[in-house]
Protein backbone atom coordinates (compact mmCIF):
# COMPACT_ATOMS: atom_id res chain seq x y z
CA UNK A 1 0.00 0.00 0.00
CA UNK A 2 2.90 2.51 0.24
CA UNK A 3 3.71 1.41 -3.15
CA UNK A 4 0.22 2.27 -4.32
CA UNK A 5 -0.02 5.56 -2.27
CA UNK A 6 2.70 6.99 -4.08
CA UNK A 7 1.54 6.00 -7.59
CA UNK A 8 -1.62 7.84 -6.22
CA UNK A 9 0.09 10.95 -4.34
CA UNK A 10 1.37 11.15 -8.76
CA UNK A 11 -1.89 12.14 -9.39
CA UNK A 12 -1.77 14.92 -7.64
CA UNK A 13 -5.55 16.89 -8.11
CA UNK A 14 -6.58 14.34 -9.90
CA UNK A 15 -6.37 11.73 -7.79
CA UNK A 16 -8.59 10.55 -4.87
CA UNK A 17 -7.82 12.95 -2.17
CA UNK A 18 -9.93 14.00 0.67
CA UNK A 19 -9.92 17.68 1.28
CA UNK A 20 -6.17 18.16 0.38
CA UNK A 21 -3.42 16.29 -1.93
CA UNK A 22 -1.81 15.18 1.41
CA UNK A 23 -4.32 12.96 2.78
CA UNK A 24 -6.08 10.51 0.15
CA UNK A 25 -8.46 7.79 0.13
CA UNK A 26 -6.88 4.12 -0.81
CA UNK A 27 -8.62 0.72 -1.12
CA UNK A 28 -6.20 -1.98 0.10
CA UNK A 29 -5.56 -4.69 -3.08
CA UNK A 30 -9.01 -6.55 -2.97
CA UNK A 31 -7.72 -10.10 -4.05
CA UNK A 32 -6.92 -13.13 -1.49
CA UNK A 33 -3.46 -12.89 -1.34
CA UNK A 34 -3.83 -9.57 0.84
CA UNK A 35 -7.43 -10.30 2.85
CA UNK A 36 -6.12 -11.14 6.35
CA UNK A 37 -9.34 -12.10 8.32
CA UNK A 38 -7.57 -11.22 11.06
CA UNK A 39 -7.73 -7.47 9.97
CA UNK A 40 -10.65 -7.13 7.60
CA UNK A 41 -13.05 -9.38 9.75
CA UNK A 42 -11.56 -9.07 13.47
CA UNK A 43 -13.44 -10.92 15.96
CA UNK A 44 -13.30 -8.51 18.82
CA UNK A 45 -14.23 -5.99 16.11
CA UNK A 46 -17.16 -7.56 14.87
CA UNK A 47 -18.03 -8.31 18.58
CA UNK A 48 -18.19 -4.62 19.45
CA UNK A 49 -20.24 -3.44 16.93
CA UNK A 50 -22.63 -6.27 17.05
CA UNK A 51 -22.97 -5.19 20.75
CA UNK A 52 -23.53 -1.66 19.48
CA UNK A 53 -25.60 -2.41 16.16
CA UNK A 54 -27.49 -5.31 16.82
CA UNK A 55 -26.90 -8.51 15.15
CA UNK A 56 -25.00 -9.15 11.44
CA UNK A 57 -24.08 -5.78 11.17
CA UNK A 58 -23.53 -5.36 7.21
CA UNK A 59 -20.25 -4.44 6.42
CA UNK A 60 -20.49 -2.12 2.97
CA UNK A 61 -17.18 -0.19 2.81
CA UNK A 62 -13.90 -1.23 2.80
CA UNK A 63 -11.11 1.26 1.99
CA UNK A 64 -8.36 3.34 3.64
CA UNK A 65 -7.12 6.73 4.72
CA UNK A 66 -3.04 7.88 4.10
CA UNK A 67 -1.53 10.81 5.19
CA UNK A 68 1.17 11.42 2.93
CA UNK A 69 4.58 12.92 3.68
CA UNK A 70 5.05 16.42 2.37
CA UNK A 71 6.79 16.93 -1.16
CA UNK A 72 8.84 19.75 -2.22
CA UNK A 73 6.78 22.96 -2.17
CA UNK A 74 3.36 22.06 -0.88
CA UNK A 75 3.16 22.67 2.64
CA UNK A 76 1.37 20.46 4.72
CA UNK A 77 -1.94 21.06 5.33
CA UNK A 78 -4.52 19.39 8.32
CA UNK A 79 -8.26 18.79 7.03
CA UNK A 80 -10.53 20.85 8.34
CA UNK A 81 -13.35 19.13 11.53
CA UNK A 82 -15.76 17.25 10.15
CA UNK A 83 -17.95 14.26 10.08
CA UNK A 84 -18.61 11.88 7.59
CA UNK A 85 -22.15 11.61 8.15
CA UNK A 86 -23.14 14.20 6.03
CA UNK A 87 -26.54 14.28 5.99
CA UNK A 88 -29.47 14.13 8.40
CA UNK A 89 -28.42 10.74 10.48
CA UNK A 90 -30.42 9.09 13.20
CA UNK A 91 -29.85 10.26 17.04
CA UNK A 92 -29.46 5.99 17.67
CA UNK A 93 -26.09 4.53 16.35
CA UNK A 94 -26.17 2.88 13.29
CA UNK A 95 -22.52 3.28 11.55
CA UNK A 96 -19.55 2.24 12.82
CA UNK A 97 -15.71 2.95 11.23
CA UNK A 98 -12.96 0.36 12.19
CA UNK A 99 -9.84 1.47 11.67
CA UNK A 100 -6.31 -0.84 11.28
CA UNK A 101 -3.27 1.32 11.63
CA UNK A 102 -0.44 -0.47 9.26
CA UNK A 103 2.06 1.97 10.86
CA UNK A 104 2.57 3.34 14.33
CA UNK A 105 0.56 6.64 14.28
CA UNK A 106 1.37 9.86 16.34
CA UNK A 107 1.01 13.17 15.95
CA UNK A 108 4.21 13.89 14.00
CA UNK A 109 3.27 11.30 11.24
CA UNK A 110 -0.59 12.75 11.42
CA UNK A 111 -2.46 10.17 13.57
CA UNK A 112 -6.34 11.26 13.58
CA UNK A 113 -7.86 14.35 15.33
CA UNK A 114 -10.83 13.07 17.02
CA UNK A 115 -13.45 15.08 18.94
CA UNK A 116 -14.49 12.81 22.13
CA UNK A 117 -17.96 12.88 22.88
CA UNK A 118 -19.32 14.52 19.51
CA UNK A 119 -21.11 12.03 18.37
CA UNK A 120 -24.30 13.11 20.56
CA UNK A 121 -25.70 15.88 20.98
CA UNK A 122 -23.81 17.89 18.31
CA UNK A 123 -26.29 19.49 16.59
CA UNK A 124 -26.11 16.85 13.65
CA UNK A 125 -26.19 18.01 10.62
CA UNK A 126 -27.45 21.34 11.05
CA UNK A 127 -23.93 21.89 12.83
CA UNK A 128 -21.88 21.38 9.29
CA UNK A 129 -21.61 23.33 5.83
CA UNK A 130 -21.13 21.49 2.29
CA UNK A 131 -23.49 19.51 -0.06
CA UNK A 132 -22.73 15.57 -0.15
CA UNK A 133 -20.22 14.99 -2.47
CA UNK A 134 -18.18 18.12 -2.41
CA UNK A 135 -14.51 17.45 -1.62
CA UNK A 136 -15.25 19.72 1.39
CA UNK A 137 -18.77 18.20 2.72
CA UNK A 138 -19.20 17.47 6.36
CA UNK A 139 -17.30 20.12 7.61
CA UNK A 140 -18.27 21.76 10.89
CA UNK A 141 -19.15 25.61 11.24
CA UNK A 142 -16.34 27.14 13.19
CA UNK A 143 -18.66 28.64 15.73
CA UNK A 144 -20.18 25.31 16.75
CA UNK A 145 -16.41 24.05 17.14
CA UNK A 146 -15.33 27.07 19.32
CA UNK A 147 -18.25 26.48 21.64
CA UNK A 148 -17.62 22.65 21.69
CA UNK A 149 -13.83 23.43 23.19
CA UNK A 150 -15.40 26.33 25.66
CA UNK A 151 -17.74 23.68 27.49
CA UNK A 152 -16.26 20.03 26.81
CA UNK A 153 -12.72 20.59 25.99
CA UNK A 154 -10.12 20.62 23.25
CA UNK A 155 -9.63 17.51 20.82
CA UNK A 156 -7.33 14.73 20.74
CA UNK A 157 -4.38 13.72 18.89
CA UNK A 158 -3.43 9.96 20.56
CA UNK A 159 -0.19 7.91 19.43
CA UNK A 160 -1.77 4.21 18.24
CA UNK A 161 0.19 1.50 17.64
CA UNK A 162 0.35 -0.42 14.29
CA UNK A 163 -2.35 -3.55 14.44
CA UNK A 164 -4.36 -1.84 16.63
CA UNK A 165 -8.27 -1.79 16.16
CA UNK A 166 -9.54 1.77 16.82
CA UNK A 167 -13.72 1.91 16.23
CA UNK A 168 -15.74 4.78 16.14
CA UNK A 169 -19.13 6.03 15.90
CA UNK A 170 -19.41 7.78 11.69
CA UNK A 171 -21.26 10.94 13.53
CA UNK A 172 -18.13 11.43 15.10
CA UNK A 173 -16.33 14.78 14.25
CA UNK A 174 -12.47 14.25 13.46
CA UNK A 175 -9.84 15.33 11.02
CA UNK A 176 -6.89 14.11 9.10
CA UNK A 177 -3.47 15.89 10.33
CA UNK A 178 -0.48 16.78 8.43
CA UNK A 179 2.46 14.11 8.10
CA UNK A 180 5.58 15.63 8.59
CA UNK A 181 7.67 12.86 8.88
CA UNK A 182 9.38 10.83 5.37
CA UNK A 183 6.83 7.59 6.04
CA UNK A 184 3.67 7.25 4.36
CA UNK A 185 0.89 6.24 7.14
CA UNK A 186 -1.62 4.09 6.42
CA UNK A 187 -4.57 3.26 8.07
CA UNK A 188 -7.25 0.93 6.76
CA UNK A 189 -11.27 1.81 7.45
CA UNK A 190 -14.05 -0.75 7.33
CA UNK A 191 -17.51 0.55 8.01
CA UNK A 192 -20.23 -1.46 9.61
CA UNK A 193 -24.01 -0.46 9.14
CA UNK A 194 -26.61 -1.77 11.64
CA UNK A 195 -28.50 -4.63 9.82
CA UNK A 196 -32.07 -2.04 10.00
CA UNK A 197 -30.48 0.67 8.33
CA UNK A 198 -31.34 0.92 4.64
CA UNK A 199 -27.78 2.19 3.01
CA UNK A 200 -27.80 0.49 -0.48
CA UNK A 201 -23.52 0.54 -0.36
CA UNK A 202 -22.13 -3.04 -1.81
CA UNK A 203 -18.07 -4.14 -1.19
CA UNK A 204 -16.35 -5.36 -4.63
CA UNK A 205 -13.84 -8.24 -4.22
CA UNK A 206 -11.62 -10.71 -6.29
CA UNK A 207 -13.58 -14.17 -6.89
CA UNK A 208 -11.07 -15.64 -4.67
CA UNK A 209 -11.49 -14.05 -1.26
CA UNK A 210 -15.52 -15.39 -1.67
CA UNK A 211 -14.10 -18.75 0.13
CA UNK A 212 -12.31 -17.45 2.60
CA UNK A 213 -15.35 -15.59 3.66
CA UNK A 214 -18.09 -18.82 2.96
CA UNK A 215 -15.23 -20.55 5.27
CA UNK A 216 -15.53 -18.38 8.01
CA UNK A 217 -19.21 -18.17 7.60
CA UNK A 218 -19.66 -21.75 7.67
CA UNK A 219 -17.42 -21.90 10.45
CA UNK A 220 -19.65 -19.35 12.18
CA UNK A 221 -16.62 -16.76 12.58
CA UNK A 222 -17.99 -14.01 10.61
CA UNK A 223 -20.59 -12.48 12.19
CA UNK A 224 -21.54 -10.33 9.37
CA UNK A 225 -23.49 -9.47 6.19
CA UNK A 226 -21.63 -8.86 3.33
CA UNK A 227 -23.05 -7.91 0.41
CA UNK A 228 -20.26 -8.07 -2.28
CA UNK A 229 -20.17 -7.84 -6.06
CA UNK A 230 -17.49 -10.54 -7.21
CA UNK A 231 -15.27 -9.94 -10.07
CA UNK A 232 -11.81 -11.65 -11.87
CA UNK A 233 -8.84 -11.00 -10.18
CA UNK A 234 -7.61 -8.70 -12.84
CA UNK A 235 -10.65 -6.66 -12.93
CA UNK A 236 -9.59 -6.41 -9.13
CA UNK A 237 -6.12 -5.47 -9.67
CA UNK A 238 -6.92 -3.12 -12.52
CA UNK A 239 -9.53 -1.20 -10.88
CA UNK A 240 -8.74 -0.57 -7.09
CA UNK A 241 -6.68 2.22 -7.29
CA UNK A 242 -9.46 4.30 -9.29
CA UNK A 243 -11.75 4.70 -6.66
CA UNK A 244 -13.68 7.77 -5.66
CA UNK A 245 -12.95 10.11 -3.07
CA UNK A 246 -14.01 10.01 0.56
CA UNK A 247 -16.69 12.09 0.12
CA UNK A 248 -17.93 10.28 -3.16
CA UNK A 249 -19.33 7.65 -1.44
CA UNK A 250 -23.27 7.98 0.00
CA UNK A 251 -23.63 6.56 3.56
CA UNK A 252 -27.34 7.47 3.78
CA UNK A 253 -30.16 5.98 3.48
CA UNK A 254 -32.29 4.54 0.67
CA UNK A 255 -35.77 6.13 0.68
Amino acid sequence: MVEDARILQARGEDGPFNYNVGNIQQDAPPYAEYFYPSIFTNPIATQITSAVLGPRPKWTFCSGNTALPPVPGVSPQRQPVHADADFAHPEHPFALVINVPLIDMTPHNGSTEVWLGTHTGNGGIAAQEGAHGERASGRVKEDILAKWVATHGPPVQPNIKKGSVVIRDLRLWHAGMPNMSEEVRVMLAQIHFASWYRNPMRLEFAEDVKPVLEGLESRGQLGLEVPVDWISKKQAMDGYLNRAFGNAYDFNQAP
